[in-house]
């Protein structure tokens, strides 16, 4: 199925890598694995700032996706590195912010791999709202976002990238 000699590569970024990145990155990884391409595409994530390298996702967002069969235990905060441009197929931010600073950051031939994770949805967010200072309630709705999102991105890639 996959005509590609390697993996398609895909990077989930935000700004902290600590609730809504990892989020999408454990989603999106349940998604490709549940459709059995484990071997065709591989998922990380990052974030554009340094605040919490190193550390686990916020404990509100391990919680919350665990409650729906996600495991963000596992993952841990990094930032963003110029090779990221070079080695991963989509880099995908989760709002306008991190749109912006990966592209001041990507050299202009590989821009193109840079896009919004909410472009891969019909629905009317064009952003996945960070759930920091929120409730619970802002944590289910990335959940809910990077469902959708991931649903509508295994989609592309099957139709893109691995017919």
């Amino acid at each position: 199925m996959n005509k590609r000699a390697k993996p398609i590569k895909v990077l989930m970024v935000c700004l902290g890598n600590i609730c809504r990145s990892p989020t999408a990155h454990a989603v999106f990884y349940k998604r490709v694995n549940d459709a059995e391409l484990g071997e065709a595409i591989e998922v990380d994530s990052a974030g554009t700032g340094d605040y919490h390298i190193g550390e686990k996702p916020d404990k509100r967002a391990r919680s919350a996706a665990k409650q729906r069969g996600y495991d963000l235990s596992g993952l841990r905060a990094r930032q963003v590195k110029a090779s990221d441009f070079e080695v991963f197929d989509y880099i995908l931010a989760m709002d306008d912010n991190n749109l912006r600073d990966l592209l001041a950051q990507c050299p202009p031939p590989l821009r193109h791999k840079v896009q919004l994770f909410m472009e891969f949805t019909d629905n009317n967010h064009q952003s996945v709202p960070d759930p920091y200072y929120s409730g619970v309630d802002g944590f289910q709705l990335v959940l809910n976002l990077a469902e959708e999102a991931s649903d509508g991105l295994l989609a592309h890639i099957r139709q893109r990238d691995l017919q």
